[in-house]
């Protein structure tokens, strides 16, 4: 068995009715306690993100700092931090977008980008894209070139990759 033959899903726990009623919980928490794996999935990673030569990862708010961290060292590139109101110190540039239920609002510190800097947005999770799709339009606002995003787990059934206009790798994905 090579590297390529392992199969990570096997290191997601999926967690039923959580965080309520009627939703799967794909867990990432038990793939980054298993220290292989964990290697093996920032690898994967890289190795897909590479080619897109960014100059910084721009990771949302929380999970994506964990995808992010290890991914920007592999990489030799930077990290911005794409965060909730009242979040970030100094003066920032928001971007608001819709939810299912609601709106909500991402910052970004407003001296992050170097306007054209090449940026891939990366989070553990895509699935209605709402939120990756407004992570994009707020580097975009702040003067990155975004080109591309990646993530853990995409949930295909859910479409969220239709939100999206930059080149999307997902290192996992569910049909649910």
């Amino acid at each position: 068995m090579t590297m390529n033959d392992i199969d990570l899903k096997q290191y997601i726990d999926n967690i039923p009715d959580f965080p309520k009623p009627g939703i799967l919980f794909y867990d990432i928490s038990s793939l980054m306690r298993n220290a292989d794996a964990w290697q093996l999935a920032t690898a994967r990673m890289a190795h897909a993100v590479g080619p897109w030569q960014p100059d910084q990862l721009a990771a949302i708010e929380s999970r994506g700092f964990l995808t992010a961290a290890p991914l920007a060292t592999r990489l030799g590139c930077g990290i911005i931090m794409l965060r909730k109101p009242g979040k970030l110190a100094g003066e920032t540039i928001s971007y608001s977008y819709d939810l299912e239920y609601g709106s909500d609002t991402l910052h970004i510190q407003a001296n992050a980008i170097v306007p054209g800097q090449r940026v891939v947005v990366t989070d553990d999770l895509l699935a209605t894209g709402g939120t990756l799709a407004a992570s994009i339009a707020l580097l975009r606002k702040a003067g990155a070139n975004v080109v591309g995003a990646s993530v853990l787990i995409e949930l295909t059934g859910l479409r969220g990759r239709d939100k999206i206009d930059v080149p999307l790798h997902s290192l996992m994905s569910y049909d649910d």
